[in-house]
């Protein structure tokens, strides 16, 4: 089975099924000299774990990770980064009426079909349990690009559950509310509304899908290589990888087939220092506008960029532990993506050096190499002793 790697330069690897032993994920391309410890990764990690509020599953994981490799002493060494998660609450009996009877709107039957077998606990590799490997990847990308000269900062929302949409929200208030509700929608009072909504179809045996809404702010322009490699195809399909996705949007996404190219071409104008949003100089031509979200000829323009939607509304039920809505545990999916997105795109357009955060090739004092040890004991097997310098 192919497939299981994301990204060029900043490469992740990943493993485990819903119900084996572990999870587990390799991250390739990670800059030495990157502060990291596991309580990096694990605040990521419980915001998607399950069984954190009553309209997730139930199924109890805690979801610790296990840093084994590429972090000495606090800092990354720029090998492999090497993370594991294991399984504690998997039940698999509950999905033995599915062996050779496939749920409908899942992967069993098109696993069966393309591989003569498959691992049926929980959906195996096609469960969305596979997306704890993206998130604790993104969360290593997040303080590599926190830690840069570079001030990228990504949030997303949850903006639609079946046909509750929340109104616009400032970037801002994203940061400031979208944490503060199960929803995980920045706006309060439609947040209510949403889990009203979910509530009903749960209550039912049904699930609601919806859609995320996202911004990643301070990308430089210049990201991104016209055609296959464009920003927007890489992250379409970053998000397309997405369990249950239907559709990816940015900037007028869908809306644009209606809009005339006269209204829809945005003019340039100069950075007069008036929109902190936008990467630029003083001085620099800028987009008057925002209507292709941030990106033209497949390349960034340095404003935000935006948009992604995903959707599912089932109508039989079927027996396990289940989301009645996707999108309130998806969003710390989406901003990993989009954070392992940004930051290869980094890597390859030289944004960032690829072998050490410091940007410093050849020098090896540095404030994260380890130190000798300043006292070997008497019995060791090699000891470096002091000795006085001598004359000629």
């Amino acid at each position: 089975m192919n497939g299981n790697e994301f990204g060029r330069l900043f490469r992740v690897t990943t493993y485990g099924e819903s119900h084996g032993p572990a999870m587990g994920c390799t991250v390739s391309g990670v800059p030495a000299g990157v502060e990291l410890d596991e309580d990096d990764v694990q605040v990521e990690l419980d915001r998607r774990k399950p069984g954190q509020s009553m309209i997730t599953t139930s199924r109890g994981e805690p979801d610790e990770v296990t840093i084994n490799s590429g972090v000495q002493d606090g800092y990354t060494t720029g090998t492999p980064v090497g993370m594991v998660i294991q399984n504690k609450d998997a039940r698999s009996g509950k999905y033995e009426p599915f062996v050779t009877a496939p749920r409908p709107s899942h992967g069993d039957y098109t696993y069966s079909a393309k591989f003569g077998t498959r691992n049926w606990g929980g959906g195996g590799r096609s469960s969305a349990r596979e997306t704890v490997n993206w998130v604790a990847a993104g969360a290593v990308a997040k303080q590599v690009l926190e830690q840069s000269d570079h001030d990228v900062r990504v949030k997303a929302h949850v903006n639609r559950i079946g046909d509750i949409a929340a109104p616009e929200v400032s970037f801002e208030e994203m940061l400031e509310h979208a944490e503060e509700n199960e929803v995980r929608c920045a706006h309060p009072e439609t947040a209510e509304r949403m889990r009203e909504a979910i509530d009903e179809y749960q209550e039912r045996g049904d699930s609601i899908g919806g859609s995320i809404y996202f911004e990643a702010r301070g990308v430089p322009r210049g990201l991104g290589a016209p055609r296959f490699d464009s920003f927007p195809s890489r992250l379409g399909a970053a998000m397309m990888a997405i369990p249950a996705t239907t559709a990816f949007e940015f900037g007028l996404g869908r809306a644009a087939r209606s809009v005339a190219g006269i209204d829809r071409n945005e003019d340039w104008t100069f950075d007069e220092g008036d929109r902190p949003e936008v990467v630029s100089g003083e001085g620099d031509p800028v987009p008057v506008g925002n209507d292709h979200g941030g990106l033209q000829g497949g390349i960034t323009t340095g404003e935000p960029t935006v948009d992604w939607e995903t959707g599912e509304h089932k109508r039989i039920q079927v027996v396990g532990r289940h989301d009645p809505s996707l999108p309130p545990r998806a969003v710390p999916v989406v901003e990993a993506m989009l954070n392992l997105t940004i930051l290869d795109f980094m890597l390859l357009g030289g944004r960032i050096n690829p072998d050490r955060l410091d940007d410093r090739p050849g020098e090896y004092e540095t404030d994260y190499h380890p130190s000798s040890p300043q006292n070997d004991p008497d019995d060791a097997a090699t000891r470096a002793e002091p000795t006085e310098p001598t004359e000629d």
